[in-house]
C-alpha cells in the first residue's frame, strides 16, 4: 500500500471513485480509495440503478440534471471499454392524493423553470404512456422522457478504470481502523494493512458514513435503514418508463435485459445496519404491484435483496468539507439517490478538495446546515 498520499477516500462505491476520478483528471493524482469489500458493495450494488432529474428542491434538481448529462456522454467521457447501459425511457410518476398533486405542479413548475423536459399528465394520458397502469384512484403524473435507467455496477467500473489510469490506487478487501488527527487537523488512515499518511479524508462510505465520522470525534446526523428490492424472470419488453408512487412508497421499472425491477419503502423500518430480505417484504410489494400494474401477477419473482439508504434528516445529501475538523470531508446521506447523482458529486467535491469554485455552491449541502436551521426537506423520495 501507499504510504502517503494528497487524499484517501473511504468507501468504493460509485460516490468513491467518482470523487477520485475527479481529483485525478483535475491534477490531484496521488490518491487512494479504500473499500473494505469489492467496489459496489454496499449500496450502489443493492440500488435500483434508476436516474432521475424529478426532484421537488433545487438543489436535487441541478444536480440530477447535471448527472444525467454527463450519464449521456459517460461511454466517451471515460473512454469505458464496455457499456453503462443507460436506458432512457423515462419516469412516470404518479399522484394520488390532493395533497400530492399539488405538489407535483410545485415541482414541475421549478423543473420547467430550469429547463428540464418534463409534463403534467391526466390519467387518460399516464396510461397512454403506460397502457397496462390501473388508473383507478390515480389523480394525475408526471413524466419526464430524459430520466431513466443504468447499470451501477459498470458505471463504478468505468470510474475505477479511468481513475486508475491516471495514477489512482484503489484498495479493496481494506478496513479502515481509524483517522489520525493532529490537534484538529488530519494526519492520516489507519487500515488492516498499514497508515497511509494524507492531509485529506473524505468519507464516502455510504452506510457507514456515521461511524467513519466518529473516528474523528464528530457525530453526523445521518443513520442508516434498510431498503428491499426484487427482480423478476426476464419477458418481452412491456414498460419504458420507470413507475413511480410516494403515495405506495414503491418504484418499478423494466430493464434493458426485460427482468422488472422494483423497490418498496418501508416507513416503520429502525434505523440499522440490517440487510437481510423478508418474506413481508415479497408479499407487501406484490400486492402492491400486481394491483398497480395488473399484468406482473404473471411474472415469476427470480431473487430479492436489501441495502442501506444512509438518510439525513431533509432526505439531501451532505456535502464538502467540515469546518470543525480541516482536512475531512463529507459526501454522504444520500437518501436514497447517490447513484443518480454521483457524476456531479464527484466534480463538486473534487473542486472544493482543490479550492476551486464549485460548479454548483455547495456551501448550502454542508454539515453546517444543520446548526444554520437550513434544510432542504426534500417532498420526492421513496
Amino acid at each position: 500500500m501507499k504510504k502517503t498520499a494528497d487524499a484517501v477516500i473511504i468507501g468504493g462505491g460509485v460516490n468513491g471513485v467518482s470523487i477520485a476520478y475527479n481529483l485525478a483528471k483535475r491534477g490531484l493524482t496521488n490518491i487512494c480509495v479504500l473499500e473494505r469489500n469489492f467496489l459496489a458493495s454496499g449500496a450502489t450494488g443493492r440500488c435500483g440503478a434508476g436516474v432521475r432529474a424529478q426532484w421537488g428542491t433545487e438543489m436535487n434538481l441541478r444536480m440530477s440534471m447535471a448527472s444525467v448529462r454527463m450519464f449521456e456522454n459517460m461511454n466517451e467521457e471515460l473512454d469505458y471499454d464496455d457499456d453503462i447501459e443507460f436506458n432512457q425511457g423515462g419516469y412516470l410518476l404518479l399522484a394520488y392524493t390532493e395533497a400530492g398533486w399539488e405538489q407535483f405542479k410545485k415541482n414541475v413548475a421549478l423543473q420547467k423553470a430550469h429547463g428540464l423536459q418534463v409534463e403534467l399528465l391526466t390519467p387518460a394520458e399516464a396510461k397512454e404512456v403506460v397502457p397496462h397502469l390501473n388508473t383507478e384512484q390515480l389523480l394525475g403524473a408526471t413524466y419526464c422522457p430524459t430520466d431513466g435507467h443504468c447499470n451501477p455496477f459498470k458505471v463504478t467500473d468505468a470510474y475505477a478504470k479511468a481513475a486508475r489510469r491516471l495514477g489512482v490506487e484503489i484498495y479493496t478487501n481494506t478496513t479502515v481502523t481509524g483517522i489520525e488527527r493532529d490537534g484538529d487537523r488530519i494526519q492520516g488512515v489507519h487500515t488492516d494493512r498499514g497508515y497511509v499518511s494524507t492531509p485529506v479524508v473524505v468519507n464516502a462510505a455510504g452506510g457507514w458514513s456515521q461511524d467513519v465520522a466518529a473516528m474523528v470525534g464528530l457525530e453526523i446526523p445521518t443513520h442508516s435503514e434498510r431498503h428491499q428490492i426484487l427482480i423478476t424472470e426476464p419477458v418481452e419488453p412491456m414498460q419504458r418508463p420507470m413507475v413511480m408512487s410516494f403515495h405506495h412508497n414503491l418504484y418499478c421499472q423494466q430493464t434493458p435485459h426485460g427482468s422488472f425491477i422494483m423497490g418498496l419503502g418501508d416507513p416503520t423500518e429502525k434505523p440499522g445496519y440490517n440487510m437481510e430480505a423478508s418474506w413481508q417484504f415479497l408479499e407487501e410489494m406484490a400486492e402492491k404491484i400486481t394491483w398497480l400494474l395488473p399484468p406482473l401477477r404473471h411474472i415469476r419473482v427470480v431473487r430479492q435483496w436489501a441495502g442501506l439508504y444512509n438518510m439525513t434528516p431533509d432526505r439531501t445529501p451532505i456535502l464538502g468539507p467540515v469546518e470543525e475538523v480541516p482536512g475531512f470531508y463529507l459526501a454522504c446521506g444520500f437518501s436514497g439517490h447517490g447513484f443518480m447523482i454521483a457524476p456531479m458529486v464527484g466534480v463538486l467535491l473534487a473542486q472544493s478538495i482543490l479550492g476551486q469554485k464549485t460548479e454548483i455552491p455547495i456551501e448550502p449541502m454542508s454539515l453546517g446546515r444543520f446548526a444554520r436551521g437550513e434544510l432542504f426537506r426534500e417532498p420526492s423520495v421513496v
